[in-house]
């Protein structure tokens, strides 16, 4: 793809900046030159005095009040003592030097002081004049107009986005033309996976190049697509991928640059938009980001958020399904942020299809991860399909930065490939932090982080639906100071039992300190954390509670009146009471599971005390092998062997979150990383 917009800002309709500086530095060249030559040489009073008293002065004249020109006699003016006045060629008539007077009644009493020994008929009085300098008068004025226009012309230049006060309300778009520069166009054979999204789109470039194919049917071309999905899923890339396959005109824009300080400058911009694209129909329009501008509109009184935003998204409403028809143009827009999107907006008529962009399943990942390592040196034994497996909830740029980053690690250690053991550190590095070996930690402290993650990794071990382990350790890694792996069952749904049975997997490491050691520590806070939250979501969202029954008090579209909870507070009682006695219930039932397997966790966490870093392989030496791990868990709990005590398997955990006192040793469950 090629810019075709290739604006010249340096060319002679955007150069007016420039002239005005030239002026101006004319101007301050001709007053400096008229000063240089010809001008006469300023004096001090105690000179003037002895001027007037060798007699070489032939007239005083004080020019409007202000300044005293003094002109020399010719035979003065001619003698070597003021030839230098001859070199500047200050003309013979003078004036020959000035001096600048506060008052002439003061002045001309000095002069009469300075003349007292000089006989009174023999004394110079001065002489008064007044004078007009129109062309400096002119210059005076013109100089500050200009310096201030063209800093206020400079100002809006760059306001406007660089064309200047009167393009403040032209549009940013860039637009894109498939049919130039093929070496750095982006198809859909760069976009891995996406292959129901990259089927729907493909019909409105191929409406595009072949409408007849559609029209005959009496078919209508759709008006718009949205994109929706997570960050980092490939709805950009999409969007260009539709530009590089479009032999058609591509405008490209983000939401943000529609808002700007000025009123009326981002729907001025929206029309523009259209302006353009109507003048290249057919085309395509995107715009990246759209909840920016297509933000719900706000029926409050007295509580608009931004009237300048909302009028931006009445005109874009207006443009892309008012009274003047525009024939020709898509629009595809991308957003995640779906559900705060106007719905005026989403309406059929202007989006008329939505794309759901989900997170890339088992077998799109290893497509994700074929396109990402073509430019990378890897080992030829290397089986994408193990590195999908290692990497479950993993979106397309996160895959991007694992090849990337065992590409480093690689590099770092001086070999000519990366092979499988660089992916699985680059895993590790990027979700659980680098490894902080010689953080000083007491002895009692890493007991207790041995105990806690021991109890983690027992319980997941012996509960059907909790998830399988994969890793532990102790030694700290960025903010945790112990951490666990585990390998998630890919799922859409899930019961209550699984969901019973991962809290009590998330609550083994606060019961394991209580048995072993009577007390507990601050190691808790993410387990705490996450496990109330999975029981108030399964009493007030997924009707888990016998006594709250089968309600729902989610709300996936918040309405404007957000003030008060639709529910009694007798009801937030009972919530707050169902809660936390699933709370207790699973508690105690993970404190009967660790106390029935006290010896089998006493040994496992004396081994993570020795080694600092144990395995599956070490927990099922100690437990028996695990009964209720599916096939594709097993495949991938065992797909590779660690080839010493310390090598990490390969696995994908979520990073711990730090405690009160800064000690922690959470639970990881395997889940996808932050989003950016």
């Amino acid at each position: 793809m090629s810019n075709i917009t290739r604006p010249n800002n340096f060319g002679p309709k955007n150069n007016t900046i420039f002239w005005i500086f030239g002026i101006v530095l004319v101007l301050i060249g001709l007053i400096q030159m008229s000063d240089f030559k010809g001008t006469p040489k300023t004096i001090y009073f105690p000179q003037l005095q002895e001027m007037l008293q060798n007699r070489e002065v032939e007239r005083i004249v004080i020019v409007n009040k202000e300044r005293a020109h003094i002109i020399l006699k010719p035979e003065f003016y001619n003698s070597q003592k003021y030839a230098n006045l001859r070199e500047k060629k200050i003309p013979a008539q003078g004036p020959h030097f000035y001096y600048n007077v506060s008052s002439p009644e003061s002045f001309q009493d000095r002069l009469i002081k300075a003349q007292k020994d000089i006989p009174e008929e023999e004394q110079i009085l001065f002489e008064s004049d007044t004078q007009n300098n129109y062309i400096y008068e002119i210059i005076s004025w013109i100089l500050p107009l200009l310096l201030f226009f063209g800093i206020w012309m400079f100002m809006f230049k760059r306001i406007g986005g660089g064309g200047g006060i009167f393009n403040v309300g032209k549009s940013k778009a860039k637009m894109f033309d498939g049919k130039d520069d093929k070496t750095t166009k982006i198809t859909f054979n760069d976009v891995a996976g996406l292959k129901e999204a990259k089927q729907e789109v493909t019909e409105i470039v191929d409406f595009l190049k072949n409408p007849e194919k559609y029209t005959k049917l009496g078919g209508k071309i759709p008006k718009g697509a949205l994109l929706v999905g997570p960050p980092g899923t490939g709805k950009t890339l999409l969007a260009k991928a539709v530009a590089g396959e479009a032999d058609v005109p591509f405008f490209s824009m983000s939401g943000s640059d529609f808002v700007e300080m000025f009123v009326g400058v981002g729907a001025s911009r929206v029309r523009d938009l259209f302006t353009q694209a109507k003048q290249k129909a057919p085309c395509i329009v995107f715009i990246d980001e759209i909840d920016a501008v297509g933000r719900a509109r706000s029926n409050r009184v007295g509580f608009s958020s931004n009237d300048e935003r909302e009028s931006t998204l009445n005109q874009l409403l207006t443009e892309m399904d008012g009274f003047e028809t525009n024939t020709g143009i898509i629009m595809i827009a991308a957003t995640n942020r779906v559900d705060i999107l106007d719905p005026a907006l989403l309406r059929a008529g202007r989006f008329d299809r939505q794309i759901m962009i989900e997170l890339p399943d088992l077998n799109e990942r290893a497509e994700i991860f074929d396109v990402h390592l073509k430019g990378i040196k890897v080992d030829k034994e290397l089986d994408l399909g193990f590195l999908s497996k290692q990497t479950p909830g993993f979106s397309g740029a996160d895959i991007a930065n694992v090849c990337n980053e065992a590409a480093l690690i690689a590099a770092r250690h001086n070999k000519e490939e990366v092979g499988k053991q660089d992916f699985l550190d680059a895993i590790d590095r990027i979700i659980g932090g680098l490894e902080k070996k010689n953080k000083i930690i007491t002895e009692s402290e890493k007991r207790t982080i041995a105990y806690h993650e021991a109890g983690h990794a027992t319980v997941s071990w012996l509960l059907e639906n909790a998830n399988p382990l994969i890793k532990v350790t102790i030694v700290p890694r960025g903010k945790a100071l112990g951490a666990a792996w585990y390998l998630p069952e890919e799922r859409q749904l899930t019961t209550t039992e699984q969901m019973l049975d991962e809290m009590c997997a998330l609550a083994g490491g606060r019961a394991s300190e209580e048995i072993n050691f009577g007390k507990i520590s601050t190691g808790a806070l993410n387990d705490l954390e996450r496990v109330t939250k999975i029981a108030y979501a399964m009493v007030t969202y997924y009707g888990m509670s016998k006594k709250i029954g089968n309600i729902s008090f989610y709300n996936s579209q918040p309405d404007d009146y957000g003030f008060q909870k639709p529910y009694s507070e007798k009801t937030a009682e009972l919530i707050d009471q169902e809660a936390k006695e699933l709370l207790d219930r699973v508690y105690e039932r993970t404190k009967q599971i660790l106390l029935d397997n006290k010896e089998k966790l006493t040994e496992l966490a004396e081994l993570l005390l020795e080694r600092e870093v144990i395995f599956t392989e070490d927990v099922e030496r100690i437990f028996g092998k695990r009964k209720f791990a599916s096939k594709e868990q097993e495949a991938a709990l065992y797909a590779t062997k660690p080839q010493t005590a310390l090598t990490p398997p390969p696995y994908n955990p979520q990073p711990a979150e730090q405690g009160d006192t800064g000690q922690q040793t959470d639970q990881q469950e395997q889940q996808p990383p932050a989003e950016n």
